[in-house]
């Protein structure tokens, strides 16, 4: 156990952040996102809400400032403008992080998928409102 770190940054799942360079993407992603189908590791928070998750990730992982959106999050289907309680979370989560309001994109639900391929790994939480799928992109420090 490391001192001032959280307990969900597991040696692995710190591993992998570390190992992202800038403008490389992870996927945060809900329970229902298939994330073994992009043959890409997937770090299990199963026991994670977004809220838990990003206040952890967000205590060490850097946004990328040099974008328009350093965070994409998926749409709900026919709704594409309602930020639903995990968006919110997650907002407010960067914002406190970056000392500043980060831009989020909203992405159609397939055109979403697609760019997921894009990640480098996946960390999946257990996140029970639908949606809550997001592409992070790392910044500099």
């Amino acid at each position: 156990m490391l001192k001032n770190i959280d307990p969900l940054l597991t040696g692995r799942l710190l591993k992998h952040l570390d190992q992202l360079g800038h403008g490389d993407v992870f996927g945060l992603v809900d329970r229902n996102f298939p994330a073994y189908r992009y043959d890409r590791p997937v770090i299990d928070l199963r026991a994670a809400t977004t809220a838990t998750a990003t206040a952890a990730l967000f205590s060490v992982f850097p946004l990328d400032s040099y974008v328009d959106h350093p965070v994409r999050r998926m749409e709900i289907d026919d709704q594409p403008d309602v930020i639903n309680e995990a968006a919110a979370a997650l907002q407010q989560a960067a914002d406190a992080a970056e000392g500043t309001a980060i831009s989020v994109q909203g992405v159609e639900r397939f055109e979403f998928y697609r760019q997921a391929a894009e990640a480098r790994f996946f960390v999946q939480t257990g996140e029970t409102i639908s949606y809550a799928c997001y592409l992070l992109k790392k910044g500099v420090v």
